[in-house]
C-alpha cells in the first residue's frame, strides 16, 4: 500500500473514530466504551471487507496502527467533551454528521481501491459492493452497539452516498490511484451532507 493510500485511510479512521466516540458519549458510555465505539467504527467495515476478500487475518489486526489511533483519538474526544461539555452537546448532531461523513467517504473510496488492487477490478459489483461494505460496515456495528437503528436504514442517502463513491473511484482508477480515491470520497461526502442539509431520504412504508 502505498503512503498516499496509508494517510487516507488513516485519515479516515480519525473520522470515524470522532464519530463513534461522539456516539458513545451521547449514549452515556463510559470512557472504554467510548474507546471501542471509536475503535469498532474505524475498523469494522475494513475486517468486514477483508473477510469477505480472504484476506485472513485482516489488515487491522495484522498492523493494529489504526486501531491504536482509533483508540488514541477517542481517548482524546472523551475528555475533551468532560472539559466542555455544555458547548459540544450544542453542537454534537453536526460533528457526528461532518465526521462520519468524511469517514464515509473515505472508507468507500478506500474498500473500492483495495478491491480493485486484490484483483477485482473487472467484476464492478464486487468492486462496488466491497467499496460500500467497508464504508457502512464500521457506522452499522457502531449504531447496533449503541442500541440505534443503523444509518444505513434510516437517515437520509447514506449507503447509496457510499455507493456512489465507490462507483466513481472505479470509474476513474485508470486515470490514477490518487484522483479516483479523492474524487470517489468528495462525492460520497457531497452527498451526504446535501442528503442531510436538504432532507433527501427514499421514501417509507
Amino acid at each position: 500500500m502505498g503512503n498516499f493510500q496509508l494517510y487516507f485511510e488513516m485519515i479516515g479512521a480519525v473520522a470515524f473514530a470522532v464519530s463513534g466516540a461522539v456516539l458513545g458519549i451521547r449514549k452515556g458510555m463510559d470512557l472504554f466504551g467510548v474507546a471501542m465505539m471509536g475503535m469498532t467504527t474505524a475498523v469494522g467495515g475494513g475486517i468486514l471487507r477483508d473477510v469477505m476478500l480472504g484476506q485472513t487475518p485482516p489488515a487491522a489486526l495484522r498492523d493494529p496502527m489504526q486501531a491504536l489511533v482509533a483508540i488514541a483519538v477517542s481517548v482524546l474526544v472523551f475528555y475533551i467533551w468532560r472539559r466542555k461539555a455544555d458547548i459540544h452537546n450544542k453542537y454534537a448532531e453536526a460533528v457526528l454528521l461532518v465526521a462520519d461523513s468524511i469517514g464515509l467517504g473515505i472508507f468507500s473510496a478506500h474498500g473500492a481501491a483495495i478491491a480493485i488492487q486484490a484483483g477485482c477490478g473487472a467484476n464492478w459489483f464486487l468492486v462496488l459492493f466491497l467499496g460500500t461494505v467497508t464504508g457502512v460496515g464500521g457506522g452499522v456495528l457502531r449504531d447496533v452497539c449503541c442500541m440505534e437503528r443503523p444509518y444505513i436504514f434510516t437517515k437520509h442517502i447514506y449507503a447509496c452516498a457510499s455507493l456512489a463513491g465507490a462507483a466513481v473511484c472505479r470509474a476513474l482508477w485508470p486515470l490514477g490511484t490518487g484522483l479516483a480515491m479523492l474524487a470517489g470520497c468528495g462525492v460520497t461526502v457531497a452527498l451526504r451532507i446535501c442528503a442531510a442539509v436538504f432532507r433527501w431520504s427514499f421514501p417509507k412504508a
